[in-house]
């Protein structure tokens, strides 16, 4: 396996590996890696899809990647999934996954209509003082020290920040900066979690850094990500013959170690209740999900809180069990050993009547009835006990959802301090609790906010114990190589296994790198596996985002005017000049082209 960059390996169709025939295939989970692994089998592989059978501990598809109605409770999604342009794995699996929703289309073109037709930007990024614009005005508020505080970290080797918290690299200054609300409130950042993921996630993002005020950098589904993304997948499976066997729970996996190599040779399971195993051989390729950000989720109702539930965890005890075999084979306690740490809650709101989206339309400035672009990303509650943040996509968010409804996406990284007008922890508190708090953060009188919350909306609490567990910090080890050395016919896919490449987790993306790697490693398939965007290498991104972060504000250079005057002399005849100044970190010199420094996108587009 090998990376690749450019037209001349994406546009290629690899040949047929050999000995794939005599081959067969067994998925762990049936959540977005499996799912893109089996594709990746079928398309790139050649692997017949009635070789490949995927065991999955639910009823449906899709893992974390949901999206449902409970017939009692309402309408369900336990978290969202923001997308951008180079997302180099997706779009190339998506690209071969035909459309449901635009006839002769695949998804990814899909998508690329819908964001072109209905590009996303946000009109009020974060509120205050109950619905009131907290007017952080597309800046970073980042004072010298934070400045160089990010830098440091920019900078900072990989084994620098191993087992180092977010709190232990930067300071107060940092954190009260406009840069930390955006950062903290879109990622799902702690304070206590990784400094090592916080730098990943700035190399590999640094050419959206100027999209973070207003989310003009990111790209979301028409429908729900389980409508929108796992349906046409699984769909396609299904025609491809591939198996599923659903309610069933892999509870080990015998390995054989004979020097260097490594061998897996049994799967053991719990189907319906009734205990079962199969046996492997070299020519029985197994790709497991290890893990789960969504293990032991529990959802309560409108009048009923979510549970925390800290018992067994199927995925965490099977990784627990396999991880015991080898010391190669990662430390899943270092990210599903605090639970305290890792855990927050989501609510699904949905709107009975008219009156609770006016409040929403007087926040996001556009109608949610439109079909387009509402909030254009969370908005979050600067003042929030909870550090609450709300969503509305684009409505209907559910095909099946009536057009006189909107769905809206609640969370809050806090769950174990009482709310500001509901005096109780969020993790105590039912669908209708959280929705008056909710209510009260929009602005909706007080007097009104009971009456609402209990007739004109229906609310699902989700606790989900482990969704920021791959944040817990962590070092080289901690997580499985996705082909670890010497396998002869096993791989580890999914957020928890370790791509050697610098991306980073609790994307789309790396759910389908992952299997990518996985597959290409094991049936030698001869294209290369996109690389990640090589944005942190480019240096106009680089000058690009240093402007930004700075918010516009121009370097101060030192010394007294005469020496400044002549290094300027100096820049003024050469390539980097230009593009300090064209980037306003300098003042303009010679013929230098100025731009909008708040106009800047690296894709070409012009944010909002």
């Amino acid at each position: 396996m090998y990376y690749s960059s450019g037209n001349y390996e994406a546009f290629a169709r690899p040949r047929k590996p050999h000995g794939v025939d005599g081959k067969t295939a067994w998925f762990v989970g049936a959540g977005q890696a499996s799912l893109a692994g089996a594709a990746f089998l079928i398309r790139d592989g050649q692997m017949p899809g009635d070789k490949i059978t995927i065991l999955e501990e639910l009823k449906l598809p899709g893992g974390a990647l949901d999206g449902i109605k409970e017939p009692k409770k309402g309408f369900v999604i336990r978290g969202g999934r923001e997308m951008e342009n180079h997302f180099e794995c997706l779009w190339d699996l998506y690209r071969s996954i035909p459309s449901l929703e635009v006839e002769g289309a695949s998804v990814h073109e899909e998508f690329y209509y819908l964001n072109k037709d209905d590009p996303n930007y946000s009109l009020q990024r974060a509120t205050i003082n109950r619905g009131e614009d907290a007017h952080t005005d597309g800046l970073f508020t980042l004072n010298d020290k934070a400045q160089k505080e990010i830098l440091r970290l920019f900078l900072a080797t990989r084994e620098e920040v191993e087992d180092v918290r977010i709190d232990e690299v930067f300071t107060d200054e940092f954190f009260s900066s406009n840069f930390w609300l955006y950062w903290q409130t879109m990622f799902a950042f702690e304070k206590w979690h990784s400094a090592l993921e916080m730098k990943l996630y700035i190399h590999r993002f640094i050419h959206h850094i100027g999209g973070l005020p207003d989310f003009s950098a990111l790209k979301f589904t028409k429908y729900n990500q389980y409508e929108s993304l796992v349906l046409p997948l699984y769909t396609w499976l299904l025609d491809q013959g591939v198996k599923f066997q659903f309610s069933t729970v892999v509870t080990d996996v015998d390995f054989e170690f004979d020097g260097d190599k490594k061998t897996a040779t049994k799967i053991h399971y719990v189907s319906e209740g009734v205990e079962g195993s199969q046996d492997l051989g070299t020519n029985d390729l197994l790709f497991m999900t290890i893990g789960s950000l969504t293990e032991n989720s529990d959802e309560g109702d409108h009048h009923t809180p979510a549970k925390l539930n800290t018992g067994p965890a199927p995925a965490w005890d099977l990784w627990r069990r396999i991880a015991a075999k080898h010391e190669g084979f990662g430390r899943p306690d270092k990210f599903a050993g605090d639970i305290d740490k890792s855990k927050w809650e989501s609510c699904t709101v949905t709107t009975l009547d008219p009156t609770i989206p006016k409040y929403i339309q007087k926040i996001c400035k556009r109608d949610p009835f439109s079909g387009k672009v509402v909030t254009g990303g969370i908005v979050s509650v600067r003042d929030s006990s909870w550090q609450m943040s709300w969503t509305v996509n684009r409505q209907p968010h559910f095909k099946q959802q009536p057009k006189d409804q909107i769905v809206i996406w609640v969370y809050g990284l806090i769950v174990d301090k009482p709310g500001d007008y509901v005096k109780k922890a969020l993790q105590d508190c039912t669908g209708e609790e959280i929705t008056q708090e909710w209510l009260y953060h929009l602005g909706v009188p007080e007097a009104d906010i009971p009456e609402l919350a209990a007739n004109s909306a229906k609310a699902v609490p989700c606790m989900m114990p482990y969704v920021t567990a791959f944040f817990m910090p962590r070092r080289a080890g901690d997580r499985p190589d996705v082909v670890p050395e010497g396998s002869m016919n096993f791989a580890f896919i999914g957020q928890f296994a370790e791509s050697p490449t610098r991306d980073c987790i609790f994307t789309t993306e790396y759910s389908v790198r992952t299997p990518m790697e996985a597959v290409y490693t094991l049936l030698n398939i001869e294209r290369g596996v996109p690389e990640v965007f090589n944005s942190t290498y480019d240096v106009r991104t680089l000058v690009a985002a240093t402007s930004r972060l700075r918010d516009g504000k121009m370097v101060d250079l030192p010394g007294p005017k005469k020496v400044r005057e002549k290094v300027l002399g100096k820049l003024e005849s050469n390539q980097v000049g230009e593009l300090l100044a064209e980037y306003e970190l300098i003042p303009s010199v010679g013929s230098t082209r100025k731009i909008r420094n708040d106009a800047v996108d690296m894709n070409g587009t012009v944010a909002k």
